[in-house]
């Protein structure tokens, strides 16, 4: 890991960039994929799954059979952690609910709003090295509470045409309707698009590769909505001098296993923490099965180190860190200063990997610093807020002048017109009685 003592403010922009990879010429790889699925649905999904999966399907379905099958192979006690995560989670976004009252905005004129749910949405699950069920919770879990009408889930097969059983058990338990075996581009194609199989949806959600997140975002420009833009994990620890570094370093460590382009960041009021936080990072690397995903990850690390809080507080607002676990003395006092994050851990007992899996918050969260203007998915995401209002004649005679008045100076006597004709017909009527 890099190691910076007391950085320039005029350098902190600079120091604080993430990892960038090459992408010249991804995006146009992207597109020939969408619009090949777009052109020519099922057939070409299947061709494109056994080029980038190496596997070739009969059908992109999972079964009920397969998903009984793979119940069989989850262990009870894998079972127990995701009920008791399941669970979490949904308390915590049942609460997000929201119950909009009517209000009167001046005589005769009232207004409300409505939350509606998304009808269709697509969940994304990677593959990869990591098969993350987790994933599957966080997003089918508050779709559910949501009530969408049709929640399906889209996953890459192994080489056999197999989806690992996790994801399939967490899916079934979590209510996702309908299960596909299709990664990569061409998923995010099939659900922005529609196939013979696999139907069109409203809004895409999930992480994955680089080519996943250009996929959804070249989507996004016209064709379906995306829960936010995602790059790749990264975890920031706010430390000082009663941090536990055996806790920092695990934490670091925990972000870094994700991808080789993960970023881990510490920054600390407390010279003596470095050193004792590098050799715990040294030790713990070495007990990785992932260590060398972890270690190509920390050459894109840092160490910061600041004179005072206030410096790492507003170090922590630029970067707008995905994860942020702060480890300071007055913990709470610093977190009611923070601006710019996706999701906020506090005090050295909440590492970040109890938001990934079981507290109850969401894990999927905005990366990049996207956290300066993105929440993370949260119940809202599932949901669309539709306004009413409705006016009375007599409210209508009282406020119809101002909305005249407004239109005529924006040169919309169209808007002003929709106004006066009802007015007039008002003083007809009131004439004619």
């Amino acid at each position: 890991m890099q190691i910076v003592q007391y950085p320039a403010r005029e350098t902190w922009e600079e120091l604080l960039k993430r990892p960038v990879i090459d992408s010249s010429s991804l995006f146009e790889t992207v597109r020939q994929v969408l619009e090949e699925v777009r052109k020519n649905g099922d057939q070409a999904v299947k061709s494109y799954t056994q080029k980038f999966d190496g596997v070739k399907l009969d059908s992109l379905v999972v079964t009920a059979e397969e998903i009984e099958t793979a119940t069989k192979l989850v262990s009870d006690d894998l079972k127990r952690a995701i009920e008791t995560a399941k669970n979490n989670i949904r308390k915590f976004h049942t609460q997000q609910l929201q119950k909009f009252e009517k209000i009167e905005t001046s005589p005769g004129v009232c207004c409300w709003q409505k939350a509606i749910p998304i009808e269709k949405v697509g969940l994304y699950i990677p593959g990869g090295t990591a098969p993350l069920f987790s994933t599957v919770l966080m997003l089918a879990i508050p779709a559910q509470i949501a009530t969408c009408k049709e929640i399906i889930l889209c996953t890459p097969p192994d080489v056999k045409g197999k989806i690992h059983p996790a994801i399939l058990y967490a899916a079934q338990t979590a209510g996702v309707s309908r299960i596909f075996k299709i990664g990569g581009t061409q998923a995010i194609a099939a659900m922005a698009y529609g196939t013979e199989t696999v139907p069109k949806i409203y809004k895409i959600f999930g992480p994955g590769n680089q080519y996943v997140t250009a996929a959804k975002q070249l989507v996004s420009l016209k064709d379906v909505a995306i829960d936010m833009p995602a790059g790749p994990s990264e975890v920031e620890v706010l430390a000082d001098e009663t941090a536990v570094p055996a806790f920092v370093a695990a934490d670091l460590l925990s972000q870094a296993e994700h991808g080789v382009d993960s970023q881990s960041i510490l920054i600390t009021t407390d010279k003596q923490l470095i050193d004792t936080v590098q050799d715990e990072v040294a030790l713990q690397l070495e007990n990785l099965p992932r260590k060398k995903i972890a270690r190509e990850a920390l050459k894109n690390s840092k160490i910061i180190l600041v004179r005072n809080l206030e410096e790492a507080i507003e170090l922590t607002n630029i970067y707008a860190p995905e994860h942020l676990i702060i480890a300071t003395k007055n913990y709470r006092i610093v977190a009611e200063s923070i601006v710019n994050a996706g999701s906020v851990f506090l005090g050295n007992y909440t590492p970040e990997s109890a938001g990934d899996y079981a507290s109850g918050t969401n894990h999927t969260l905005p990366t990049n610093g996207y956290a300066k203007a993105y929440s993370g998915v949260n119940l809202d995401s599932f949901m669309r807020k539709v306004t009413f209002q409705e006016i009375t004649q007599k409210g209508l005679n009282a406020l119809g002048n101002t909305i005249m008045l407004m239109a005529e100076e924006e040169a919309l006597q169209g808007h002003s017109n929709a106004v006066r004709i009802r007015l007039s017909n008002e003083k007809r009527r009131t004439i004619t009685n």
